[in-house]
């Protein structure tokens, strides 16, 4: 099973269901009637669900007949080793710890909202006399102006070419800002009135940037109709360069007007929220509004189970979504939402404001509504489709590699080294559902491996992978085995790998190496095997652009872990060692010899001179490069 595989399946044991259903029925002696949150634990901690409840013991009790659930909650009941809990003052609360808790621990049993990364904004910063209109992801911390969420960095820096060619903003930096003598490229192709060398006065470049303000705001429209009666002034009076300045100005606000084909009257701030289901899979689609104007779309693949209420998946989308990000005062959504009335109460406990959640049925919402939907199956068929594409891959890979089944998991190997230094090893995993880069790892040298002995590095990277593996059978604890092996490199690589699985007594799991042909060409691959010859695969089948692709990413992984390795490495010297040694005097001592070599080859009375480094110092860096007690 894969990594984002929830669970195993069939029907539990009987007497593990039992036995968890036990340690619940002992929980639930002392819980209170109050609202609250409460965590399933398996034997070795580990969360297997979060769960919230408006009567903590009347809800947790139901767990405690296991016979009268579905065997997936059989199954987390039979898992269940242990319980915590925390009270709440209302269920509003209890909702908003249980959505902030399931994006914390990522239980196994839970609805759980992926790549749920941040979203960008535009910034006008406050902190600067000719302000800068720039786009900022992350905490909103910097004095100033913030216009959004933007679905995506696209949206974000198309809206930014508008402000920039219609308002002729600085897009500089404050540090290029305050070095400039004369004007930059902006200035002369009109995207900039070049406040750098006062080519517009403060007052003049302020209401520049009110402008863009406005546009923000939504009043684009009053904006446009200024710039048209003002090309058609400079038109009469014959000042045709201005008059094409403000064409080209009005033009800009046309297109993005034309690009956001989405804008409904009456909508100020408003997130939609649409979820198809198909054959178990679900997409939820979310369409951003702020100020009037359409900032985007993104889709969302939530993980759950099968059967899992379209209510409930909605439900906790939206709870997790709103954790790091604006709540706007409604929310559109296509379908029910579970327990909406708490919901509401939530999120406007954690905004400040009312918050209205929004099925409509009719109207320029259900407009909305209806397309939002349409994107999300559409989304929803072209992942399904990728999915389908990537399990016919694996079944191709159990015929070429002539395995029992398709694999369900691969894990692929690569080294880095330069010239043998800080040699590094780096595993990815691939599944029927794509890479798992949250499964990747990297194996930094621990034994001795001389001169970039790669086969050394290999034997050493899978030792201690599947020792984690045997040890965490043996304790108890879940241990996620790979059915293939795939080894950049030879014979010499699959032999390290054979040797290194046979000190650990496994025997049984699918190796192979693929190295690269004559004069390193793609194309012309070789495979090796245990007990098989070396065999190639023809350059136009897909199988083999697969494995390259494989490959080609464990190789982008271990490069760019080496690179910040290495980097990392570049900066530490000898002197970082010494006691009492700063970031100051490091600095001092190496600006006066040179090199940290030079500094170590110094004499007591030559670091004495270096500023800052006085008598006691400089013994002391001495005693220590020279192995004297200071």
């Amino acid at each position: 099973m894969t990594e984002d595989t929830p669970h195993t399946t069939g029907t539990p044991n009987p007497q593990t269901t039992r036995s968890g259903a036990a340690v619940i029925e002992a929980c639930v002696k002392n819980l209170p009637g109050s609202p609250g949150v409460y965590r399933m634990l398996n034997a070795a901690g580990e969360p297997l669900y979060v769960g919230k409840a408006k009567h903590l013991k009347k809800r947790v009790t139901a767990y405690t007949q296991p016979q009268k659930q579905s065997i997936r909650i059989q199954r987390m009941i039979a898992a269940t080793a242990s319980m915590e809990f925390t009270t709440t003052h209302t269920e509003a609360e209890a909702l908003l710890l249980e959505a902030n808790l399931i994006k914390k621990l990522k239980p196994r049993y839970n609805i759980l909202l992926r790549d749920d990364k941040s979203f960008p904004y535009i910034l006008i910063t406050g902190d600067h006399d000719y302000p800068q209109v720039t786009k900022h992801r992350g905490a909103r911390d910097r004095k100033g102006e913030f216009f959004g969420p933007f679905a995506s960095g696209f949206a974000v820096n198309e809206t930014l070419a508008v402000l920039h060619k219609a308002f002729l903003l600085r897009n500089c930096s404050d540090h290029i800002f305050a070095l400039r003598t004369r004007p930059c490229l902006q200035y002369q192709i009109k995207r900039c009135t070049a406040p750098c060398v006062a080519k517009v006065t403060q007052r003049q470049y302020a209401e520049q940037v009110d402008l863009a303000r406005q546009f923000l705001e939504g009043r684009s429209r009053a904006i446009q109709e200024d710039f048209a009666a003002k090309m058609q002034d400079a038109s009469e009076r014959l000042d045709f360069e201005e008059a094409a300045t403000y064409r080209d100005r009005i033009r800009a606000l046309t297109q993005i007007q034309a690009e956001q084909t989405v804008n409904i009257e009456g909508i100020d701030s408003a997130d939609v929220f649409a979820i198809h289901r198909d054959a178990g899979a679900s997409c939820v689609q979310v369409f951003f509004f702020r100020a009037g104007q359409n900032f985007g779309n993104r889709a969302y693949f939530p993980r759950h189970e099968k059967d899992e209420d379209s209510a409930a998946i909605l439900s906790a989308f939206i709870a997790q979504f709103y954790i790091n990000k604006p709540i706007p005062r409604e929310i559109i959504v296509n379908g029910d939402v579970e327990a909406q009335d708490v919901m509401e109460q939530a999120l406007r406990e954690k905004a400040g404001y009312k918050v209205t959640i929004l099925k409509p049925q009719r109207g320029d919402r259900k407009t909305l509504t209806d397309m939002a939907a349409k994107n999300a199956r559409e989304a929803l068929a072209r992942r399904m489709a990728d999915a389908q594409v990537q399990e016919a891959m694996f079944e191709k890979l159990a015929d070429v590699f002539g395995l029992d089944s398709p694999p369900e998991r691969i894990e692929v190997y690569d080294n880095s080294h330069i010239a043998g230094s800080h040699t590094l090893g780096a595993m990815v995993v691939a599944t029927p559902e794509g890479l798992q880069k949250n499964a990747y790892r990297k194996f930094n040298a621990k034994g001795e491996i001389k001169g970039g002995d790669d086969y050394a590095m290999m034997r050493e990277m899978l030792s201690r992978r599947f020792q984690s593996l045997l040890k965490a059978e043996a304790e108890g604890l879940p241990a996620v085995w790979p059915d293939l092996l795939l080894i950049d490199g030879g014979q010499g690589q699959l032999s390290a790998t054979l040797e290194a699985l046979t000190e650990l007594g496994i025997g049984d799991l699918p190796v192979v190496a693929i190295a690269k042909g004559p004069d390193r060409s793609a194309g012309r691959e070789r495979f090796f095997m245990p007990g098989r010859e070396p065999f190639s695969l023809p350059p136009d089948d897909p199988v083999l652009y697969f494995l390259q692709r494989l490959r080609d990413e464990s190789h982008r992984f271990a490069i760019t872990s080496h690179r910040a390795r290495r980097s990392k490495a570049i900066g530490a010297t000898p002197l970082d060692s010494v006691a009492g040694i700063g970031a100051r005097r490091k600095k001092a001592l190496l600006l006066h010899f040179g090199s940290a070599k030079a500094v170590a080859e110094a004499g007591v009375a030559d670091l004495q001179k270096v500023a800052g480094i006085s008598k006691a110092v400089a013994e002391r860096i001495y005693a220590f490069f020279h192995d004297t007690d200071s």
